[in-house]
């Protein structure tokens, strides 16, 4: 079946490829795996400057890239080069810390010599090739995130990414390969998605992380666990937003339309329910929807357009089958709700703000992938927790108050990888990324993230004696 890019905002197929072949696969793990028996040992320098190069050479292409991305999957055009900047900065970032990131540690109990050791330490080693299944809604951020720190640390890199961005998939092969890195270093499969399966079970390759959705991340977490192969997983999320009595308001308001419709509401670490203390709910409640309202839908390649369309036709029909269930048990539509009328071609959803949510209604349970918030009304810290907490999910949260108690509550109980104090979500390279419950485990970025597929090995050394 071929793997193909669909323009969101028209419908049409722009390009079509035909999936690699059994034998191409082969000849991709095989030299991911020979690549990585001599890229283990290359000094991080050399890998810190191969690093600097790609991200050169991204912010090149920046225009190029960012016009591909937007084709494919529909984030804004300005969006699209921030991603690109994001992603080269990352690399960077990585480029510059791995080695210290990664440097021997020895233990700081001066009684280690208990142990019979004239010396102990532990040292990080690389693992080998690791399989990346990686999304559609950040293109090329999901990956280089990934593909930054295992590649400094002296992994090799197979990706298998959305089947709806191909192009995309193809140019991270291609930039790593341009930027001087051994062949077989970082190499992407054409694949879809019944044969992950067979590239996971290969025991050349040493581990896999995903981002994605619940199904495919336990598919993936099976599959490695019977082979006992490590993984990360980044999966849904249906982050809360709180907002009480004493914070800056209009602060508020306007920051939670951008992290609810960034990336044109695809984004896993999008605020989703917003919570609002009963004093502040009604003045938050006005000028949220309104600015929600006022966002401008249309071409994401034109200048001016803040949401683009959904990336595929099934993503908007789920999200309106979300809305239409919420709508028949009793939610009112504060603004949005219906696609717009002068959009007839490609795959468009207004902005939509729900009100009334009740736990009958799926959208209290389900994450809402495309530009859709609900709205709690809440009495106080302890009601705020609870319903935040209760969702399947623990990606990421928001907080904003002014109360230094309320923060401190919210830190200790919010069930979550990450709580973001008067802004919003965002993930950042010093900082580590992932969550809890059913978003997933282990950690993305910072220096938790390069040793996630990393061997943790302790030396433990006596000298010799006569």
């Amino acid at each position: 079946m071929p793997i193909a890019t669909v323009n969101p905002a028209t419908g049409e197929t722009v390009r079509t490829y035909q999936p690699h072949s059994p034998e191409e696969v082969e000849r991709r793990i095989a030299a991911a795996h020979a690549t990585f028996l001599t890229y283990r040992t290359t000094p991080f320098d050399e890998r810190a400057r191969l690093m600097r190069r790609a991200a050169d050479l991204l912010d090149e292409d920046r225009d190029d890239i960012a016009r591909t991305m937007t084709v494919e999957m529909g984030k804004t055009l300005v969006a699209a080069r921030a991603e690109a900047a994001k992603c080269a900065k990352a690399m960077r970032w990585y480029a510059d810390r791995a080695e210290r990131l990664l440097a021997d540690e020895r233990p700081a109990d001066p009684d280690v010599q208990d142990s019979g050791a004239d010396s102990a330490r532990v040292v990080y080693r690389p693992l080998g090739p690791v399989l990346a299944v990686m999304p559609w809604n950040f293109p090329l951020w999901q990956v280089v995130r990934f593909a930054a720190p295992a590649l400094m640390a002296g992994n090799t890199g197979l990706l298998k990414h959305a089947s709806n961005v191909p192009q995309t998939a193809l140019y991270l092969g291609e930039l790593f390969h341009r930027s001087g890195f051994p062949e077989g270093c970082f190499q992407t499969l054409l694949i879809g998605s019944g044969q992950v399966e067979a590239v996971l079970r290969d025991p050349r390759v040493a581990a896999a992380t995903l981002t994605g959705s619940e199904p495919a991340g336990r598919s993936v977490a099976s599959i490695a666990g019977d082979e006992v192969k490590k993984t990360v997983l980044e999966l849904g999320g249906s982050d809360p937003y709180i907002v009480m009595a004493s914070a800056d308001l209009r602060r508020a308001a306007s920051t939670a339309v951008t992290a609810r419709v960034q990336n044109n509401g695809q984004s896993c670490i999008a605020a989703k329910r917003f919570i609002v203390h009963a004093d502040a709910y009604d003045s938050f409640a006005e000028d949220f929807s309104s600015r929600m309202a006022a966002l401008v839908v249309g071409d994401p390649l034109a200048d001016g357009t803040d949401v683009g369309p959904l990336a595929t036709e099934q993503g908007r029909r789920d999200v309106e089958e979300l809305v239409d269930d919420a709508v028949a048990k009793g939610a009112q539509v504060l603004c949005g709700g219906v696609r717009p009328e002068e959009l007839q071609a490609g795959w468009y959803y207004r902005p939509t703000v729900l009100a009334g949510i009740t736990p009958e209604m799926r959208i209290h349970r389900e994450e809402a992938f495309g530009p859709v918030a609900t709205l709690y009304r809440v009495a106080n810290v302890d009601e705020a927790v609870a319903v935040a907490n209760d969702t399947p999910f623990g990606l990421s949260s928001n907080v904003w108050t002014r109360d230094t108690d309320e923060v401190d509550r919210f830190v200790r109980d919010l069930q979550a990888g990450g709580v973001f104090v008067n802004g919003m979500t965002a993930s950042h390279p010093a900082l580590p990324f992932g969550g809890v419950k059913r978003s997933g485990y282990g950690r993305e970025l910072s220096g938790h993230g390069i040793k996630e597929f990393c061997n943790m090995t302790t030396v433990w050394q006596r000298k010799s004696r006569d």
